[in-house]
């Protein structure tokens, strides 16, 4: 019989029923359904104890999510029962509605059947209406039926054990669980056509052939698929412009639908990539490159196409999925950046520096003294005389590799400038350096060399490199120098090296001696360096030793 109260309960019921239903339907995922479900029945409806049995391909239920008790959920999720006995179970007992319950009385017979089963401790009931530990209650979830009904076939079912209030369910509680187990149906359909659509993605993908797959389905896919997805023309003179996009690319590009309707990829790709751009879409393969957001920054993406064919027309449109990869771009460079360059300064560390002057200079071949460079880009080797001048192998057409590499020559070495400009290499030794290790520390010296650095980068030009060597050894390499400015160069680096240096709260100073080498191709990059490496201890022996000791 109604109190006056419970109305009130009812409401209350509808409220919690009205958001456990909605987080149903906004879970992202098929597990994130399932558990949402299970979280429901006990944070909604008021039982202790939920667990959502689903039908497997092969017919047999398996424990897919559970509630209310974390011993009971490590027990038994996982578990499957047969079909079998699911089929026994639901065509005994007492029906309430679509609800099956199975009281002590009868459910013994039930105790060695293989459906997982979990219990909640308590007292016998002491009135008819308690719920005694041995009840059982289940909400078969049917796929929903053409006019609504649930009439479809089995999906899964619902158990749950001992309402809160101790008391089996009346005719509301009855009711509400009913609804509940409905909507919960209508949640994991939902979800597992998402998951379908995504699978669906995947053998897009690798199949082009997926492709002719019905436009509704592929329009699904399409539209909520979480990566980016573009449709481009192919071929004609409207050849790669856009057509349509969804709304994880508007959203990645930060570009609304009816804006990337007016550009192709070509538009928007980084000028740097764009012949990547256009290999990948003829091909129909995969890339890695930039795309223009709408603020006018970057985003690293992977491009992965496909041909959309029919059978009359052959080849019509071009179908491209857009995976953001910037962060792992940026590890990537990050690893990089710290395999090329020192951990204390931030400089090019010297497999680097070797790196940047190996690929100014070509080699000496054995027989007459010729030089030889290749080209990257086109993999001829392009072959000098001992002046430098180039010349074709016997009988091959002719080269143009060398029209590419700027042949490295060193100034001549007199006292008067030539005018002739190189690629000079100031060699740099610290002056001090070990007795302020010494004295104050290896912190104060890591102070003292990372002021250096950032004193030596200030001090060249754009363009030019500044790489530490290792220990209190720096390297610069400054194209297009005479060697009066060379000389010039490493005046100027020395007055900026010698100003005082707080380190460990306090100033010090370092001198520096610099040895200056020129490349020239026919050298090695380490014949190139031992010759700066020479240049500066004479250089450094040249000059009286108070001179070289810290001021």
């Amino acid at each position: 019989m109604e109190t006056e109260s419970e109305p009130y309960v009812r409401l209350a019921t509808l409220r919690q029923l009205h958001q456990v239903m909605a987080d149903m339907n906004t879970a992202r995922s098929l597990a994130d359904t399932l558990q949402t479900v299970a979280d429901g029945v006990v944070n909604g409806l008021g039982y202790e104890l939920a667990c959502v049995n689903l039908v497997r391909p092969d017919g047999d239920l398996v424990v897919a999510a559970f509630a209310g008790n974390p011993a009971a959920e490590a027990l038994i999720t996982g578990r499957v029962g047969s079909r079998e006995s699911w089929d026994r179970r639901l065509n005994m007992g007492e029906h309430w509605g679509d609800l099956v319950f199975i009281p002590h009385t009868e459910g013994w017979v039930l105790d060695d059947d293989d459906v997982p089963q979990w219990y909640t401790e308590g007292p016998a009931p002491r009135f008819e209406d308690e719920w005694h530990p041995a009840d059982r209650l289940f909400a078969p979830m049917y796929t929903p039926g053409v006019h609504g009904g649930a009439c479809g076939e089995l999906i899964g079912v619902l158990s749950v054990d001992r309402p809160r209030n101790g008391r089996l369910p009346g005719a509301w509680g009855r009711e509400a669980l009913q609804m509940y187990a409905f909507q919960a149906a209508i949640a994991i359909s939902n979800a597992r056509l998402r998951a379908n659509m995504q699978r669906a993605l995947v053998r897009l993908e690798r199949d082009q052939q997926a492709l002719r797959a019905s436009e509704e389905s592929f329009r699904q896919a399409f539209e909520y698929a979480p990566s980016g997805m573009a449709i481009a023309e192919m071929g004609g003179d409207q050849h790669g412009r856009i057509l349509r996009t969804n709304d994880a690319l508007c959203r990645l590009l930060g570009r609304p639908a009816s804006a990337m309707r007016r550009y192709s990829f070509s538009d928007l790709v980084h000028p740097e990539d764009i012949g990547t751009l256009l290999r990948t879409s003829a091909e129909g393969g995969r890339a890695e490159l930039r795309l223009a957001r709408r603020d006018g920054t970057y985003v690293w993406v992977s491009l992965r196409n496909s041909v959309v064919a029919d059978a009359a027309d052959g080849p019509r449109f071009l179908l491209t999925h857009v995976e953001d990869i910037e962060e792992r771009k940026r590890r990537e460079l990050q690893l990089a950046h710290r395999a090329s360059h020192d951990s204390l300064t931030g400089l090019p560390n010297s497999a680097e520096l070797r790196s940047r002057l190996s690929a100014r200079l070509c080699k000496r071949q054995a027989h007459g003294g010729a030089l030889e460079s290749t080209d990257a880009a086109y993999g001829h080797p392009a072959v000098f005389d001992a002046n430098g001048h180039g010349f074709d192998f016997p009988g091959s057409a002719a080269l143009d590799a060398y029209d590419h590499h700027v042949h490295t020559v060193a100034p001549e070495e007199s006292e008067r400038d030539d005018g002739t400009k190189g690629l000079a290499v100031l060699f740099c030794d610290l002056d001090g350096f070990k007795s302020i290790n010494d004295r104050f520390g290896h912190n104060a010296g890591d102070a003292v060399l990372i002021e250096v650095a950032r004193r030596l980068t200030r001090g060249v030009r754009d363009g030019d490199t500044v790489a530490r060597l290792g220990g209190d050894e720096f390297v610069i390499l400054a194209d297009g120098l005479g060697r009066a400015d060379a000389q010039d160069l490493a005046v100027r680096l020395r007055n900026e090296i010698i100003q005082p240096i707080r380190a460990e709260g306090r100033a010090v100073r370092v001198g520096a001696s610099f040895g200056i080498g020129w490349a020239h191709c026919g050298m090695t990059a380490d014949e190139v360096l031992k010759s700066a490496d020479e240049r500066m201890y004479v250089e450094k022996r040249s000059r009286p030793k108070q001179h070289r000791r810290v001021g």
